[in-house]
Order: structure tokens, then C-alpha cells, then sequence
């Protein structure tokens, strides 16, 4: 989950906000997004988990993360509406379109399972362009801090093996010595 420490971290932030079509609920009241940090943000670069939501879970045997939160229709339309023509499609491995990639300018705020975009405040668009590339740029800043977070912990505890000093040899055994004789 995106980390964001400090006062006002949570304010005026650049997101990337994606969606499948699919992700409605049933009942068509809901839309699932994945918000994510942009990495084009000043609070982006050097995060290697842009996502405002990443909950852990198990199935089939496997751990997979998820990474959406349910907005209601309404704050959906507000915030596709805020990114105007800001937006790319999202495209499955045969090119075709299964949903979409908007960005914007929004606050966030704790919610149960990490931060969602509070929609009460002012949403607008990004300061950045959404691309073709765009989310591939993310995901690709995402894993290169991750391998030089992993290059950096190596790195440490290499330096902390060859820092050790080294070990101190035990006492010899003591000699008995005779006693003196007095005599």
C-alpha cells in the first residue's frame, strides 16, 4: 500500500485510478477502482506499492493481491468526470479494450483496508497526461524500487556480515602449577 507520511502527504496527490468494466457490482450501485499513486508524483518515486488498497489474500492455493475498493456510482462519475480526457484504455493481451485508466488530482483519506479518494473534496485533473505507456510506467517504477529496495537490504547485510568483528579466541587453558612446598 502506498505510504504517505506527514502532514498534508494526503492532499492535492496525482492518481492513477483504473477499473475493468466488469467491476460493478451486481446490483450496478458499485464500481471496483484501483487507485494508485502516480509515480510522476513527487510522493510516488521510490515506493514499490503505489496502491492505496493491497489486501493479501489466498485462492486456489495461491496469493494474489487486491487491489480495489468499492466506490458508489456516483462518486465514480465524479471522478471520471474530473479526469475529462485524461484517460487511456486499459486493454487485454489481444489489444482489445476491458476498461480504462483515468488520472487526477485528489485528496484521500483512511479507509478500512488502506485509503480511498474522498470524494467530498475537490477531485481535478492530474498534472501529468495519461499516456499509452502510462501504466506500464508504473508498474515498471514500482518493480525497479522494489529491486533496489532487495539490493539495498543485500547490500546491508553483506556489510553487516564483514563488519563483525572477529572472534575473540577463548583463554588458553590454565597450567596447574604445583603448589609451593614449604619447608
Amino acid at each position: 500500500m502506498a505510504y504517505l507520511p506527514g502532514e498534508g502527504a494526503m492532499t492535492n496527490i496525482n492518481l492513477i485510478v483504473k477499473t475493468h468494466f466488469n467491476n460493478v457490482t451486481k446490483n450496478g450501485k458499485s464500481q471496483f477502482l484501483d487507485a494508485m499513486v502516480d509515480h510522476r508524483d513527487p510522493r510516488g518515486p521510490g515506493q514499490s506499492n503505489l496502491h492505496l488498497v493491497s489486501r493479501k489474500q489466498e485462492r486456489d492455493g495461491k496469493t494474489y493481491y487486491n487491489n480495489g475498493a468499492g466506490y458508489s456510482m456516483d462518486q465514480f462519475e465524479k471522478i471520471k468526470a474530473a479526469a475529462g480526457p485524461n484517460v487511456e484504455p486499459v486493454t487485454n493481451k489481444d489489444g482489445e479494450p476491458i476498461g480504462a485508466a483515468f488520472a487526477v488530482k485528489a485528496s484521500v483519506m483512511p479507509a478500512k483496508g488502506g485509503l480511498i479518494i474522498n470524494t467530498n473534496k475537490e477531485i481535478g485533473q492530474s498534472d501529468f497526461k495519461m499516456e499509452p505507456n502510462t501504466l506500464n510506467d508504473q508498474f515498471e517504477s514500482m518493480k525497479a524500487a522494489k529491486q533496489a529496495r532487495q539490493a539495498e537490504k543485500a547490500a546491508e547485510a553483506q556489510q553487516a556480515q564483514t563488519a563483525q568483528p572477529e572472534a575473540i579466541p577463548a583463554p588458553a587453558a590454565s597450567v596447574a602449577e604445583p603448589e609451593p612446598s614449604i619447608g
